[in-house]
């Protein structure tokens, strides 16, 4: 990243939620600083939110569940919103989906209702903006490891990242990008202690 100029850099607290413009020709870099944490990700047309992330044309496009260097992350009017450029990690989930209270309910007991959740992050992030509920989609969760077994099963296990491992997001659009650092407790996405992760955009330098 050396070769372009810094326009944000900014550090996101264990669980919390982040949410920007990612100006079309920029890179954001999600940096996972201590290791083994999952960030919630959902992505949209800044100029028109009702143009956003799609799984299933991303899936469908690539022929493949997992993301990584090449993979171009698709709208639901099939255009292209980021590109990743560079993977360190190895691969990231697209189908795993995002915990909120009530599925932390249901899976991990009635104890866990009060625990703050990634559906709830990005309602917060959200909320500035105008947008809810039937704003949200299916959403991305870098560095998460969700592997599928030869019986469709689906796993939340260790992650495979390390400190310092990131991912590079090049817009081809103008893209709101709405980010939830990950707070699940009771499963080991996070490795059961959420950390801080960073946030680097970049952009061609002038002149």
């Amino acid at each position: 990243m050396s070769a372009a100029a810094v326009v944000h850099d900014e550090v996101v607290p264990a669980r919390a939620p982040w949410s920007g413009v990612v100006a079309a020709g920029h890179t954001l870099r999600i940096i996972d600083l201590g290791g083994n944490q999952a960030a919630d990700c959902i992505l949209y047309n800044a100029n028109d939110p009702d143009e956003r992330y799609s799984a299933s044309d991303t899936i469908a496009e690539q022929g493949n569940i997992f993301l990584t260097t090449g993979s171009l992350l698709r709208s639901n009017e099939g255009n292209v919103l980021m590109e990743i450029t560079a993977d360190t990690c190895g691969r990231h989930d697209t189908i795993g989906g995002a915990c909120s209270q009530e599925s932390n309910t249901l899976r991990y007991g009635h104890h866990t209702k009060h625990q703050h959740a990634c559906v709830e992050n990005f309602l917060m992030a959200h909320a500035p903006r105008g947008m809810g509920k039937r704003d949200m989609v299916s959403n991305i969760n870098w560095f998460m490891n969700v592997p599928v077994e030869a019986d469709g099963t689906l796993g939340i296990v260790d992650g495979i990242s390390a400190p310092g491992l990131y991912v590079d997001l090049l817009a081809h659009m103008d893209t709101l990008v709405v980010i939830s650092n990950c707070p699940q407790i009771n499963n080991p996405c996070n490795g059961f202690d959420p950390t801080p992760i960073r946030l680097v955009v970049t952009g061609p330098v002038a002149g």
